[in-house]
């Protein structure tokens, strides 16, 4: 799409599932792509198949729980390209538990990567956006940001985190020209399930998934959507299930 043409895109967790269809639908409409995750093997390989399509992206290892290595991320894609145009916020971990089983170590993990991750992002791209008066933040959030679940407590509460932070950051930038896009994801296939250790909902997950869950090719379309629309259009917030999902 003319829109994305050009545009520079900081992708977080880009090593699979959401984050890696984004990469490939973006490029193949002409984005320059910035790869973040922290698996360098993976950022690697895409960033091979990328250049081989004929797309533009480089990658950086990097942690969202760490502030300074998104602030590093943020300097490189400027160094690089001179700009950041976008940031999807797509990093997040999903281990589903009672609370009652108090996997405290799992909540931590949640509120460090699904709410830290995401305000470590916003702030290492928002000065220079600010100063462009332009730019666009794509914040990843869920059904779960919707409606709690049981089992899915904390889970939920990082996802509405995101909600609230997305339309916090509207509210805060649109006069700078800076456009805030929740996107809501219903099941979709990726690693997400894999992180669950509760053997109480695990199977039950996991047959949900298995049953009713959509590729990530269409997560990134919607993203693309987002991000083609004039200067003048923001679409906030989109939520995308399987058809055949009820919550």
């Amino acid at each position: 799409m003319p829109n994305n043409q050009n545009k520079v895109v900081i992708i977080t967790g880009a090593s699979s599932g959401i984050g890696e269809a984004t990469a490939k639908e973006l490029a193949s409409k002409g984005a320059k792509l910035v790869l973040a995750a922290r698996r360098e093997d993976r950022l690697m390989k895409l960033q091979e198949e990328i250049r081989n399509h004929g797309g533009q992206a480089i990658y950086k290892v990097t942690d969202v729980t760490s502030s300074e290595q998104m602030e590093e991320l943020a300097e490189y894609a400027l160094k690089e390209f001179g700009q950041i145009d976008v940031l999807v916020n797509n990093a997040g971990v999903m281990p589903h538990s009672f609370l009652y089983k108090k996997k405290i170590d799992d909540w931590n993990k949640m509120i460090d990567v699904n709410i830290k991750g995401v305000l470590y992002g916003i702030a290492a791209v928002l000065p220079s956006m600010r100063e462009r008066k332009s730019g666009h933040i794509i914040n990843l959030s869920s059904v779960a940001g919707h409606f709690v679940g049981a089992g899915s407590t904390v889970y939920a509460g990082t996802k509405f985190a995101v909600r609230a932070i997305s339309e916090g950051l509207r509210k805060e930038e649109y006069g700078n020209n800076i456009r805030s896009t929740i996107i809501s994801p219903g099941a979709v296939k990726s690693e997400l399930t894999q992180s669950i250790t509760d053997i109480d909902l695990k199977p039950g997950i996991d047959k949900l998934y298995e049953d009713l869950a959509i590729d990530a090719e269409s997560i990134a379309r919607a993203i693309a959507y987002a991000i083609e629309q004039p200067s003048d259009v923001a679409i906030n917030e989109m939520i995308i299930r399987p058809t055949h999902q009820e919550r």
